[in-house]
């Protein structure tokens, strides 16, 4: 396996950028990791809980404090930026930080236009955070890793309903990373045979999945850096193999599975039913009507959270 690249940046100081950053102290997939935030301070903060940790756990890899700017020698980025506001909806929840996460992912990426590297975004609602800033900068890989959660999360919902290790389901959530996530019951083995899949029971347990993990911790931080990571080592060279990841594919934003084979991507997506098929079109409609509805408006705020 190929040795650790030179340098990945973290774009976020909060709740999943802390655990992202500290996920990838331990891989030892980088050689230094770059923290930025929405302060010197906050990041020189990060920076230096991160320094403790790679003591203690005997990591190779070097935390620093920088600015955005100093991001783009970097091999990969990772977006886990919020804006200040109160999410209010109880109904397609992470399409509540569109308009306030919108201008924030607007200016970071006009800071890194035409970064070459990877760009892996986190920020909520993802699927359209992702196109905004691969729009605004011209990255040509960038990514959302939204689907790739879900995903994970329906191979564990599976097994333990089917009372079969999570290694033995293979099946993919494509789509949103929200409520038009679509579920490739159809295409979903088990030990390679075809999968009864209970639908009901696993979509309810996607739906809830997250709000039950938030009312007990805050925030989801462990599943979105896992998924980083998991990410990270595959579009990096590293490892080949399959993601479920935001791109732009046929003209839409959403989430597909991508296999990668030294680092390059190739979409390779599930043979759908008629009733997946349809879910995914309503899907793809729905995100391009909520994307154009994502327009300037105001000064580019000042100051943000950190995700």
């Amino acid at each position: 396996m190929p040795g650790p690249v030179g340098s990945v940046g973290v774009v976020g100081a909060g709740a999943v950028g802390q655990t992202v950053a500290a996920t990838l102290v331990t891989s030892g997939i980088c050689r230094r990791l770059l923290v930025a935030s929405r302060t010197v301070e906050q990041a020189a903060a990060l920076a230096a809980d991160l320094d403790d940790m790679r003591q203690s756990v005997g990591s190779s890899v070097q935390p620093e404090a920088r600015c955005v700017a100093d991001l783009v020698g970097c091999h990969a980025v990772v977006v886990a930026v919020r804006a200040a506001f109160t999410n209010t909806r109880s109904a397609d929840i992470r399409m509540g930080g569109a308009a306030a996460n919108a201008p924030i992912i607007r200016a970071l990426a006009t800071a890194l236009r035409g970064y070459q590297g990877t760009v892996l975004v986190v920020t909520n609602p993802v699927d359209l955070m992702t196109r905004l800033f691969a729009e605004t900068s011209g990255c040509p890989r960038a990514y959302g890793i939204g689907s790739n959660l879900d995903s994970a999360r329906y191979r564990l919902t599976l097994a333990h309903l089917l009372d079969v290790p999570a290694t033995a389901v293979h099946g993919h959530v494509i789509g949103e990373h929200g409520d038009g996530a679509v579920v490739c019951a159809s295409s979903t083995t088990v030990n390679g045979s075809p999968a009864a899949v209970p639908l009901p029971e696993v979509r309810a347990e996607l739906r809830i999945r997250p709000s039950r993990i938030s009312a007990g911790v805050g925030r989801t931080r462990s599943g979105p850096a896992g998924a980083v990571l998991s990410t990270l080592r595959k579009a990096l060279g590293l490892v080949d193999g399959t993601e479920e990841l935001t791109c732009e594919h046929r003209g839409d934003w959403l989430g597909i599975p991508l296999r990668f084979a030294a680092g390059q991507p190739v979409a390779c997506l599930p043979a759908l039913d008629a009733d997946e098929d349809a879910q995914l079109a309503a899907t793809a409609t729905k995100l391009r009507s909520a994307y154009q509805a994502l327009r300037p408006s105001g000064p580019t705020p000042h100051s943000l959270e950190t995700t």
